[in-house]
């Protein structure tokens, strides 16, 4: 729901801040969920004095203006007959959102540049003018923002309202929340209808015949009626909560549904034949079009509008094209209905119709609040259209429902709430929204709810009322009695359970090895001399000579448990542990230092061959690719690869191995298992590990998580392909891409790496991409080059790099 502050204000007295509002708004369970300003955008549009007039040389019907906006002096390309030296006007410049949607931009026209827009009232949704520029008065400062200049200030905000809350679709009833928050009351509009001629009663009738679908059913009739433009004030309260004015009879309708909440509709009187109204249900394979002009099947049960002869509405959905208004209209029926919100709901989802009817009408519309819309409506029908009102409504209400009276305890509210409120405190919170309210006794209250709350039918209702209107913040925190004690959790044991889970999602199966491995397990993995893991710690009594010292590496056993897979003809493994490792201390008194670690192993196939496709082996980028999923859900941002030297890497390729480090700190290593290795542990095929502290990791995960709204403008991307010396890494190039931290950089990834012919002997090609984004405005190329040219010439001089030829 989007509310304007300034159709607000015309029913409800508030000095607060636009924030304040929100506020107070989102405490009584109407989420604002977004505010801004609708008239933000004359931020970019200043008043000019033009200094000169002169004819363009390519084109008759234009002139080139020479225009002083206060810090420069621009030359616009217009075509506005009344554009005069002298004259002050409004000047967009470049990059203004108009509110037609588009960008404004600077361009050339008929071979003249135009550095900006010469705009009339109606180009700025500031009136209907279309005519010529908007003329300022003399009084204004050149080059102030229009906004300023003019004061125009219009705080719009969107509400996210629960199913249940169908009486805050509606400005008044956002408005009868802001008074309650604010202790004040509303003020309604005055209907006043004049007097009628003839009789509605003798020109048409309403047939219901099917209640159940249609409880009520309300008509009035207005003839001599000219259709044509909204005055400007009824289009700019419609463009300010999003809707588009159409025609002055359709825009009425539209206009009561948003002040009231009471969906309308008007119907051609001259094209329903018969000149009567009969609600019925459909018949199964019904053909109908509506307004949209898309045929439709109905089904059975669906609530139909119709004439004499033939349907021309959906009830509570949408209007038929064989009824609607037109500019040769002259006498409307107008509809103020009640419909069924189960059928409703029914019947737009059957149909595909998302209406703004059909939300209000499937959420329960107020059954007494019909005539009054119809009143309204014929109200403004009349002063605007410049019709007559036919004397009379007809108001087919065959089971009128009563107003339930609720009987609700203070003692039992305050005991299910925790509050301590006076039996008078309740009954003035729930008469600040209009609840009916009666003391029965000290403790008890007999309530009836307004029928605009159709969700109200318990005293557990009323009970949520009155905690949302004194405030949930008000509400003391209280816990329940324990009578045993639970220890909270353990960071440790959260992030062993989010590892598990994240890994088995990617297909890996845990494995449990033993903590202790072969003796010679240290040559097996080629460890060398000064390696700490060498240090293993020797069991005194080992039970085989495979388990005689307790693990300084999960790696050992994991490569242990792959080759009793493929003896067993299980080819494709994806298999990872987490278990402590251990170190001798060099001190017999000492007992061993304990860490703990997390470890995978990948062998065989990337996925399971299939008929339509074959198996692939992975390969190290797999695991890697697994890595930086596993860590990017974990919250680690932008963890990095780099190459260990071939004399660094042990029981992994050389080439083909890499540290991982996050925040300046070496969390691990992955790569594919040497030949080497494989030998000695006689493993058949290629295998690809990695292996991680896990202390290292918990303490480099953010404390707390983060998020970014879901962006509202679409990305666009650009690629650089760098020429570099082979032994530049690529990952060294894109950290310092990322490096930039430009707002408008929302990512960048590798694309492509080649070495070889045309590639000069000892250079490759790198490749990668970086999307940019912005929160604020659908980026253009103008916008987006420069920055990226600017990272492209950072690259090339920090590499030494050279761009393709």
């Amino acid at each position: 729901m989007i509310v304007s502050l300034s159709w607000l204000r015309e029913y409800v007295s508030v000095d607060l801040a636009p924030d304040a509002i929100a506020e107070a708004l989102t405490m009584a369970g109407l989420e604002v969920e977004a505010i801004w300003d609708r008239f933000a955008f004359l931020e970019s549009v200043r008043v000019g004095r033009i200094q000169a007039v002169t004819p363009h040389p390519n084109a008759d019907r234009l002139r080139l203006c020479r225009v002083d906006i206060g810090e420069r002096t621009l030359t616009v390309v217009c075509g506005a007959p009344n554009a005069a030296e002298g004259m002050l006007v409004p000047c967009a410049l470049p990059g203004t959102r108009m509110p037609d949607g588009k960008t404004l931009r600077t361009g050339e026209i008929r071979g003249q540049d135009s550095q900006g827009m010469l705009c009339s009232e109606a180009e700025l949704g500031l009136g209907m003018d279309r005519s010529g520029l908007m003329a300022l008065t003399a009084d204004l400062a050149v080059g102030q923002a229009l906004n300023q200049a003019l004061g125009l200030n219009d705080t719009v905000m969107e509400i996210g309202l629960t199913p249940n809350r169908s009486d805050c679709l509606s400005i008044l009833g956002v408005a009868r929340e802001i008074a309650a928050a604010v202790g004040t009351r509303i003020r309604y509009p005055e209907i006043e209808l004049p007097r009628g001629t003839g009789g509605i009663e003798q020109m048409t009738s309403v047939t219901l015949c099917d209640p159940d679908l249609c409880p009520r059913y309300a008509a009035r009739l207005v003839v001599d009626i000219a259709v044509g433009p909204s005055p400007f004030w009824l289009q700019d309260r419609l463009v300010s909560v999003g809707l588009k004015p159409i025609s002055n009879v359709v825009d009425i309708t539209n206009f009561v549904m948003m002040e009231l909440g009471q969906p309308l509709h008007a119907f051609d009187f001259d094209r329903l034949e018969e000149n009567r109204i009969v609600v019925r249900a459909a018949a199964d394979g019904e053909p109908f079009t509506t307004l949209d002009e898309k045929p439709r099947t109905l089904e059975a049960g669906m609530c139909m509008i119709c004439d004499g002869k033939k349907p021309v509405a959906v009830g509570g959905v949408m209007g038929g094209l064989n009824s609607e208004i037109a500019d040769d209209t002259r006498r409307v029926l107008i509809e103020s209905a009640c419909f069924n919100p189960v059928s409703v709901r029914k019947t737009a989802k059957a149909l595909g119709l998302a209406t703004d009817a059909s939300h209000r009408f499937e959420r329960g519309a107020d059954p007494h609040g019909t005539v009054n819309a119809l009143n309204r409506a014929a109200q403004l029908m009349v002063a605007i259209c410049g019709g007559t009102l036919v004397s009379g409504v007809i108001d087919a209400h065959p089971r009128p429902a009563e107003q339930k009276v609720i009987s609700m305890s203070a003692a039992t509210v305050n005991r299910r709430l925790g509050t301590d409120l006076s039996v008078a405190d309740m009954a003035r919170y729930l008469s600040s929204v209009e609840f009916s309210v009666d003391t029965i006794d000290a403790d008890r209250l007999a309530v009836t709810p307004p029928s605009f709350r159709v969700d109200v039918s318990r005293w557990e209702d009323l009970s949520e009322e009155i905690a949302r209107l004194y405030g949930y913040n008000n509400i003391a925190v209280s816990f329940p009695r324990m009578t045993a004690e639970a220890g909270g959790s353990v960071a440790a044991l959260d992030l062993r359970h989010q590892i598990k889970t994240l890994m088995t999602g990617m297909g890996f199966s845990e494995v449990i090895n033993y903590s202790f491995i072969h003796g010679d397990s240290a040559d097996r993995l080629d460890l060398k001399a000064e390696d700490p893991r060498r240090k293993g710690v020797a069991i005194v009594n080992p039970i085989s000579e495979d388990q005689a010292v307790m693990r300084p590496t999960l790696i050992a056993g994991m490569l242990q448990t792959a080759v009793h897979n493929l003896a067993m003809q299980n080819r494709n493994l994806r298999l990872f542990e987490i278990g402590h490792v251990f170190f001798d201390m060099d001190d017999p008194d000492s007992l061993p230092h304990e860490q703990e670690r997390f470890a995978a192993l990948w062998t065989g196939a990337r996925a399971a061959g299939h008929w339509q496709q074959k198996e692939i082996p992975c390969d190290f980028y797999d695991l890697k690719g697994g890595i930086e999923a596993l860590l990017e859900r974990l919250g680690l941002e932008r963890p990095t690869f780099t190459a260990i030297p071939a004399d660094d890497c042990t029981m992994t390729r050389p080439g083909h191995s890499a540290r991982l480090i996050a925040g300046g700190r070496e969390l691990g290593w992955v790569g594919e298992v040497s030949s080497a290795t494989r030998a000695a542990y006689d493993l058949k095929q290629e295998a690809f590990v990695f292996e991680i502290d896990m202390q290292a990791l918990a303490e480099s995960l953010p404390d707390t998580a983060t998020a970014r709204p879901v962006p509202r403008y679409p990305a666009t991307s650009r690629d650089v392909t760098l020429i570099v010396a082979d032994t530049v890494e690529a990952m060294g190039i894109l950290d310092s891409a990322a490096r930039n931290d430009h707002p408008l950089v929302e990512r960048l990834h590798l694309l492509d790496v080649y070495a070889g012919e045309p590639i000069a002997q000892g250079k490759k090609s790198v490749t990668f991409r970086i999307v940019y984004r912005s929160a604020e405005q659908t980026l253009e190329d103008d916008t987006v080059n420069p920055v990226h040219q600017g990272i492209t010439d950072r690259l090339i001089h920090e590499f030494n790099a050279d761009l393709p030829t």
